[in-house]
């Protein structure tokens, strides 16, 4: 017999009824607080992806500075992925222990520190140390926020709640592009480019305490209709969940003897080979490969991330509506999701291919586009765990991913070091593509795992 989760309370016909028809018959209208929460989510993963990914943009300058060879630049990269990936299990335990408010917060004012410690960085040594502390203080944030999506959203908002935070990713690295390029050249230095930026993450730490709750009813905001709509869905999962015995808290093992665990690790390690190695080493293939100068390459960066986003919120949106129409959750995300991969691979092998300096950015928006539909992952650890055990297994994706986050950037960076040419670490995202699709038609996204 299941025990009810005091997350799942006001699971009566009535809360069901006004979950269903709000605003209408004299009943409440529900508040809209999850959206303005996830919302701030959004802003929250892109201010991430600024400080992320900032020194890549700065990285011509820096490169030049610290006197860096290729496989010195590629090691640099990656060191932010190191401390990145390993602390990804262990917060998504501290996640589901403690809550995602308290992770997060912490999480957004340790990185605010260290991002503007990197700009005080003397060169290659202090700059790898200060790239690996953003890497442990950053590592919360997304764990938490597939957590709060669990936990705030109801099931047929989930694909929308996943994207709209897995969106600033894109929109962080395409505004990060303009916004650091713009300090640089206002203040006259990375260095301080990179201290404003560590300011602003720790204001939006402040800003994350303030807004951000463990469970609806716990927020001033929302009202009753709001939160009954919320534990209905809830609700009704933990019925279905309980009929195989799935439902209670697990620790990562009992996971991994399963198809769908592994596919959904493998399909974000594909997924952020292509990703990251646009991210970390995409700023530097423009500058050497095509000519581009530092505004340039700003701007260039802006058309291409800010592709992704767009093509993330859209992905998003089509996956819920379809869902809602009455399509299986296996037709929706094997669909888009496979589509998603065929255009990531076609666009890759074109950008090998052609020589001009536009259509290699105009091939390369297509492709982030169209890979950010990933993003619907962030759904994914809900679905196989339910809200109890989101975390834990938020973190495995996260770690999984990320992987790929410090093995991409050496890699290239040897290839490139090596071969003196892009074309080969062009293919070596083909190769991160095609691992992503075969895992994401391999996922079973039906139902919880049993164990």
């Amino acid at each position: 017999m299941s025990i009810p989760n005091t997350e799942t309370t006001a699971t009566s016909d009535e809360a069901t009824r006004i979950a269903e028809k709000p605003g209408k018959d004299g009943t409440q209208r529900r508040t809209a607080v999850r959206w303005r929460l996830f919302l701030l989510l959004l802003v929250l993963v892109s201010v991430n992806y600024i400080d992320r990914g900032s020194i890549s943009v700065a990285l011509p300058i820096i490169q030049k500075e610290f006197n860096l060879a290729p496989e010195l630049v590629g090691l640099l990269l990656s060191a932010f992925f190191w401390t990145y990936a390993l602390m990804q299990v262990p917060v998504g335990w501290l996640i589901d222990k403690f809550g995602p408010r308290k992770v997060m917060t912490a999480s957004c004012l340790g990185w605010g520190v260290a991002t503007a410690a990197s700009g005080m960085a003397g060169g290659f040594l202090s700059m790898f140390i200060a790239r690996l502390g953003i890497g442990v203080t950053e590592a919360g944030v997304m764990p938490a926020g597939g957590k709060l999506n669990a936990i705030w959203m109801h099931k047929s908002e989930r694909g929308r709640g996943a994207t709209i935070l897995d969106a600033g990713a894109p929109l962080g690295a395409g505004l990060g592009g303009i916004i650091i390029a713009g300090l640089i050249a206002s203040t006259g230095s990375w260095r301080w480019s990179f201290v404003i930026a560590g300011a602003a993450t720790v204001f939006m730490g402040l800003a994350v305490w303030w807004y951000v709750r463990d469970n609806p009813r716990q927020h001033k905001g929302v009202n009753d209709a709001e939160a009954s709509y919320i534990e209905a869905s809830h609700a009704a999962e933990d019925a279905e969940a309980a009929g195989d015995g799935s439902v209670g808290k697990r620790g990562l093992l009992p996971y991994l003897k399963f198809r769908s665990f592994w596919a959904m690790c493998l399909g974000w390690l594909g997924f952020n080979g292509v990703f990251y190695g646009l991210l970390t080493w995409g700023p530097l293939y423009l500058a050497q490969a095509k000519g581009f100068d530092l505004k340039t390459i700003g701007w260039s960066t802006l058309v291409i991330f800010g592709a992704g986003f767009v093509g993330e919120i859209i992905g998003g949106t089509i996956a819920d509506k379809w869902r809602a129409s009455g399509a299986s959750a296996n037709l929706v995300m094997r669909t888009l999701l496979g589509i998603s991969s065929a255009v990531v691979i076609g666009g890759l092998v074109g950008v090998t291919v052609v020589p001009d300096a536009t259509t290699a950015v105009v091939l390369l928006s297509l492709v982030l586009f169209f890979l950010r539909w990933v993003g619907l992952f962030w759904s994914i650890p809900s679905i196989l765990g339910g809200r109890t055990n989101a975390g834990v297994l938020g973190g495995a994706m996260n770690l999984s991913g990320n992987i790929s986050g410090f093995v991409t950037p050496i890699v290239v960076g040897l290839i490139v070091g090596a071969t003196g040419s892009y074309t080969w670490a062009l293919l070596y995202f083909v190769g991160s593509a095609v691992i992503m699709g075969a895992s994401v038609l391999a996922l079973n996204y039906n139902k919880r795992l049993p164990v």
